[in-house]
């Protein structure tokens, strides 16, 4: 390589040595400084910023009305009515409505549809005392009460309400008596 050919490098620029942002050594003593500075001003700050914000320590709502109101809330509760007085028991048409109609209006599962005739004719001819034990019992895939939870004496409404209603002529059962009047 010729002397010449070495000089028409430098002119390109590409021999000349890389420069960066910083210099002089004023400048380098800056960016160390600011190097060091800068982080500990961005902790600072940080630490700052999440100490000062309110917060409560775990556990600390433990005793808080509410909560102690809910750990000490009963798991269940106790109805107690009176199975004397059929008006402050379900109808047959509410029974069903809550607890039957799920079934016995769209005939799942092979319940007989309400207000079936054919469906019910059968049925009605085993009796009262029939339907109404298959209600309570249960009967093919339908559960004891039809899964619910209601007296004898409401359920036997239920099935006298469906029977009727059905081309049945059932009459109303009777209130049970209360405990002690006999």
């Amino acid at each position: 390589m010729s002397h010449h050919d070495h000089h028409d490098h430098a002119a390109d620029g590409h021999d000349l040595p890389h420069e960066g942002p910083i210099k002089t050594p004023k400048q380098l003593a800056a960016a160390v400084l600011a190097s060091f500075v800068v982080p500990i001003i961005a902790i600072i700050l940080l630490v700052n910023y999440v100490s000062t914000q309110p917060k409560e320590g775990a556990g600390t709502a433990v005793l808080d009305a509410k909560a102690v109101a809910a750990r000490i809330a009963p798991v269940g509760t106790v109805e107690v009515r009176d199975a004397s007085n059929p008006a402050t028991l379900k109808t047959g048409e509410q029974v069903y409505a809550a607890q039957c109609a799920a079934c016995h209006t769209s005939g799942a599962a092979g319940a007989p549809k309400l207000g079936d005739g054919g469906a019910w004719a059968a049925r009605l001819k085993t009796g009262y005392d029939t339907l109404w034990q298959s209600a309570l019992k249960g009967k093919g895939a339908m559960g004891a009460q039809g899964g619910g939870d209601y007296s004898d004496f409401e359920i036997g409404r239920a099935v006298v309400y469906m029977a009727n209603q059905s081309g049945g002529k059932l009459a109303e059962p009777k209130a049970p008596e209360a405990p002690g009047k006999q």
